[in-house]
């Protein structure tokens, strides 16, 4: 480790946008496009949720064929339907986690001890961690075994409080996560509402948006080269 050529994929397991009555979970095109990258790249992706499972589903789009074929691939297919729990996990098996977005992980990541281990062994052992949109949400508690916030001093992009707001979520969601991260020593850049945008700080890969998951796996695949 690294050179396991296989990554995980944290997905949320947390289904109830607020008090507004809607469903959300784990935003379909952030798992599909990592994946797909990852894949071609000749990597094994598994998938672990918070809770185990089956894990909620938000944002799926089946006008795009990536997503589609995330959906259908047989080896994913398996394992949504009943998904890891952390504790099933053994993180020296894995290069990569990367922290999948979607609402529902502001709810639940912060609070994972269970990903946060994984986390924090991959990345001590010398692989890497990434996140997408609100999966950063994994990270604001994410401490290193030296008590540290392992985002603390890091350049990171994240789901912005500007892009927040333009959803119509800053009231709902428990905690805007731009502020959050910059509250535990991340310098957080951000581009243009809803454009790609990624940062590497080291073997930390973070992505703003939906729009930034391609490029979020294809950065990914660089650092761990």
């Amino acid at each position: 480790m690294p050179g396991t050529r296989k990554i995980l994929l944290a997905l949320t397991s947390h289904q109830e946008l607020g008090e507004t009555g809607r469903t959300t979970g784990f935003y379909v095109g952030e798992a599909a496009h990592p994946w797909k990258v990852l894949s071609d790249a000749g990597y094994e992706v598994d998938l672990v949720s918070v809770s185990g499972g089956r894990p909620p589903m938000d944002g799926r789009d089946l006008s795009d064929p990536i997503q589609q074929a995330f959906l259908e691939d047989r080896r994913i297919a398996e394992q949504l339907a009943a998904t890891a729990r952390p504790e099933d996990i053994t993180p020296g098996d894995y290069d990569a986690i990367v922290y999948v977005g979607g609402h529902g992980t502001v709810w639940d990541f912060p609070d994972s001890a269970g990903l946060a281990g994984i986390a924090r062994d991959i990345y001590e052992a010398g692989g890497a961690v990434a996140a997408v949109c609100h999966g950063p949400a994994g990270l604001v508690n994410l401490k290193l075994s030296n008590g540290a916030y392992l985002v603390d001093g890091k350049n990171v992009a994240a789901f912005t409080n500007s892009e927040e707001a333009a959803v119509g979520l800053t009231d709902v969601v428990p905690f805007l996560l731009q502020s959050k991260l910059e509250e535990r020593g991340a310098k957080h850049t951000g581009a243009p509402d809803f454009e790609p945008h990624v940062v590497v700080d080291g073997r930390l890969v973070t992505g703003q948006n939906p729009a930034s998951a391609t490029a979020l796996g294809e950065a990914l695949v660089k650092v761990l080269i």
